[in-house]
């Protein structure tokens, strides 16, 4: 009888999951595979933690994903949950950028950092006529091309001054990473925008060609096109921005976690060592010791890293060296006609210049039909990020009061919520920082002399949902061909 090879993934947010959803594959396509999944939290799904409170579908954490990115779409195919797909109410797309008590709408035709549209930008109060002059001249008289990485906010800087990055790149940027621009490696975060300065040295320049071509692609039919998924803002089909689950993101944790055997999944189990032995892994927990055949960590690097060092210290050091923010999401729900004052749009992102504890605040209702009662609205705070780790200490009540409080400010919101629901998220977000590159081809190069070890999640190749699956994706395929065994082609469940 042949032998079953035991493979061992360590952590159970969506990287694990996705990492054991591909063994599964092959498992059931007839290969000798035999899996464990650890988890040291009673839960599965990471940051990934939704709710139903009072009839609305509450996200602790991440409340959508990009639909550019097809990880996360194709897997709930597979899964067979592709019916609760649901695409951004995009028609209501409108994000603001606070300035002082004002919400100022991001202008037309800005794609990310890079004006595209004159009239919009002349027009727009969130920039000073300086910097709209600093803008203008950047098409014509554009900086050199950078020769080595630097931060998003440095090249910013270079291209478009100071305000840009204070208004702009800054809480874009806090907003997706939590992180901060002075800090964040350019050619890790934006490595588009890189590409572009090498080949056009203007951003507006490199824009404009870029929004053309895609204006004349979409001009030109395919046989694969839709003509009527064009029109209907929300549905997955008509290009929505972003797309979650009707019931909530947590719905992909549980489709994936009822495709596995019963016995492959061990929470409430942190690791207490990792040691090769004998070709193979050993794992040491509180129920004992086991040996595996191959190993992924799907956990944050520095908890990789610190399991690691007895291995390899090289390999070790590099992980705990990629730095993490930390986060509070703060959810508060009403009812509709206390929010009928808000602005219409997504919601709205926060200057680190405007000194306060938010960085964000999401309109969920807005954002997503369907997914909460009729009269009922959710906004979604966020505070926290990096230098902001204090915060984290303090207790709910305190929370929800600064939350209040800043809400209150801006929105003249003193409505009080039928429900408020606080999550911490401690040192949770990877940032790339000046030079993660680099230290991501050191990773690879320890990994690949280390047999049968494979990593995943947020602090290699991209920090969205999408990417994380994609990581635990590729980390399966890896041992699974270590071990001789080629990977399952889709199964659906």
């Amino acid at each position: 009888m042949e032998r079953q090879l035991k493979i061992a993934v360590l952590g159970g947010g969506i990287a694990g999951l996705s990492a054991a959803w591909t063994l599964e594959k092959s498992r059931r396509s007839g290969q000798p595979v035999d899996f464990r999944l650890y988890e040291a939290a009673g839960r599965l799904g990471g940051v990934i933690n939704s709710e139903i409170v009072d009839g609305c579908v509450v996200e602790g954490g991440p409340d959508s994903f990009l639909t550019e990115k097809p990880a996360a779409a194709a897997l709930c195919r597979e899964l067979g949950i592709a019916d609760q797909l649901l695409g951004s109410n995009d028609a209501e797309r409108k994000t603001y950028i606070l300035v002082g008590k004002r919400l100022i709408p991001l202008p037309d035709g800005l794609m990310f950092m890079v004006p595209t549209k004159l009239l919009p930008t002349a027009l727009t109060p969130l920039f000073s006529w300086s910097t709209k002059l600093r803008m203008a001249r950047e098409y014509l008289f554009p900086p050199a091309p950078a020769t080595e990485d630097e931060s998003v906010a440095a090249m910013t800087r270079r291209h478009f001054g100071q305000e840009t990055v204070d208004r702009l790149v800054s809480p874009l940027l806090s907003g997706v990473y939590g992180g901060d621009a002075t800090q964040l490696s350019v050619r890790a975060v934006l490595p588009r925008m890189v590409e572009m300065e090498q080949k056009h040295r203007s951003l507006s320049r490199a824009m404009l060609a870029a929004r053309k071509a895609a204006h004349a692609g979409a001009a030109r039919p395919t046989s694969q096109s839709n003509p009527a998924s064009s029109s209907g803002a929300g549905r997955v089909g008509s290009r929505s921005l972003f797309t979650s689950l009707r019931g909530g993101m947590r719905q992909m944790v549980d489709a994936i976690a009822g495709q596995l055997p019963g016995g492959s999944l061990h929470l409430s189990t942190p690791i207490e060592s990792l040691a090769q032995a004998s070709g193979g892994w050993a794992l040491e927990t509180a129920f004992g010791h086991e040996r595996f055949d191959a190993v992924i960590l799907a956990l944050p690097a520095w908890v990789a890293g610190g399991l690691l060092r007895p291995v390899d210290r090289t390999l070790a050091e590099a992980l705990s060296g990629v730095p993490y923010s930390s986060s509070i999401t703060v959810n508060f729900g009403f009812n509709l006609d206390q929010l009928a004052a808000l602005p219409p749009g997504f919601g709205y992102l926060v200057p680190a210049t405007e000194k306060r504890s938010m960085l964000a605040c999401t309109f969920v209702h807005a954002k997503f039909a369907g997914r909460m009662p009729q009269g009922k609205g959710v906004l979604r705070c966020f505070l926290g990020g990096a230098g902001n780790d204090q915060l984290l200490d303090e207790s709910d009540a305190t929370i929800a009061e600064i939350a209040q409080r800043e809400l209150a400010d801006v929105l003249d919101l003193r409505a009080t919520p039928n429900f408020v629901r606080i999550h911490r998220w401690r040192q949770s977000m990877a940032q790339y920082g000046v030079g993660h590159l680099e230290r991501m081809e050191q990773v690879r190069a320890s990994v690949a002399a280390l047999p049968s070890l494979a990593l995943a999640g947020n602090a290699y190749q991209g920090i969205g949902v999408p990417d994380c699956i994609r990581t635990g994706q590729e980390a399966a395929e890896t041992v699974l061909r270590s071990l001789r065994i080629e990977p399952a082609t889709v199964t659906k469940a």
